[in-house]
């Protein structure tokens, strides 16, 4: 949806599982980039899913959820949760 920023979470499908915690203004191209491993942080781990998704007005907020996410409290919420 346009005009919306996102805090989304990736579950990897690869033997190899892990997560992986991001921002952006474009869900959909996001995780085609993910995907098609442009995205170095995340190309070794591929194919991504998305596991969560938060949409948020602002993006400053979306970068606050995002960074909440990345921390330690945030790791056992999204655990627990999400």
């Amino acid at each position: 949806m346009k005009g919306f920023a996102y805090a989304y979470i990736l579950e990897s499908l690869a033997p190899v599982h892990g997560y992986y915690v991001g921002l952006t203004d474009d869900l959909v191209a996001r995780l085609a980039k993910h995907n098609e491993g442009g995205v170095p942080h995340t190309a070794k781990l591929r194919p991504w899913r998305i596991k969560t998704a938060i949409a948020f007005r602002s993006r400053e907020k979306a970068a606050s959820f995002e960074k909440y996410l990345k921390s330690p409290s945030g790791r056992a919420f999204s655990k627990k949760h999400l």
